[in-house]
């Protein structure tokens, strides 16, 4: 299943007190394995960065003066989330954030529903630990040499390892991978797609072409025509 591992850094603590996003990374999983691809940009809040957010994440006022705006990078952010589900740090925080920003454009919103949320994911999972993402890496033996400051990219990727520990660690999503990869040969076998040399050739009839082009028109997103 399509996840992907999300971090944002901000000008402050509440979209509600004017604190805008200066700072975006995300990080695509396979079987909760990162696959390579990654989104990662670096915005305009059009407003001050207080010194207390410049110490968290190091973002000058004269750095962020000429990146764009979210409204520039939002259609190409959306693009990349696609219907996958999100990995969040206090997933409450990041998309009180981002849904603050698509609502001053006039975009939907992304439902909480979505999202995945580590710290209470890891509540669950090792009860009584310390749940900040710091003490997650930390207690998973996951290098943290180069936070020096947060960034969202560096942090959707140490979240990226977080989250495959907390489901059980690399060899069961491989496991769950291969399941998934079994699903999708069984599917082609079933409907007669041959996956020879990597080219996909339907053995239909005429009837069965119809019954699949109808099948297709009713879908959103036919993932396996591309």
């Amino acid at each position: 299943m399509r996840r992907i591992a999300l971090d944002t850094e901000t000008t402050g603590l509440s979209p509600l007190n004017g604190h805008r996003i200066v700072e975006i990374g995300c990080v695509e999983l396979d079987g909760n394995i990162p696959t390579g691809k990654e989104w990662h940009t670096y915005l305009n809040p059009e407003r001050d960065v207080p010194e207390a957010a410049q110490s968290v994440h190091g973002l000058s006022n004269n750095f962020l003066s000429d990146k764009p705006l979210f409204k520039d990078m939002s259609d190409e952010l959306l693009l990349f989330l696609g219907n996958a589900e999100l990995v969040i740090h206090n997933a409450k925080f990041d998309l009180g954030f981002l849904n603050h920003e698509l609502k001053i454009i006039n975009k939907p919103i992304i439902r909480m529903e979505k999202a995945i949320d580590t710290v209470i994911l890891a509540r669950k999972t090792i009860p009584g630990a310390a749940a900040s993402l710091d003490a997650l890496c930390k207690r998973f033996n996951i290098d943290l040499t180069k936070r020096e400051k947060h960034g969202a990219l560096l942090d959707a990727q140490l979240l990226a390892e977080v989250y495959l520990e907390l489901t059980g660690g690399r060899q069961s999503s491989f496991q769950l991978a291969e399941e998934e990869k079994e699903k999708k040969r069984k599917f082609f076998k079933n409907n007669n797609i041959d996956l020879n040399k990597n080219n996909l050739e339907a053995k239909l009839n005429d009837q069965e072409i119809k019954e699949h082009e109808k099948l297709i028109s009713k879908l959103k997103s036919a993932i396996w025509l591309k």
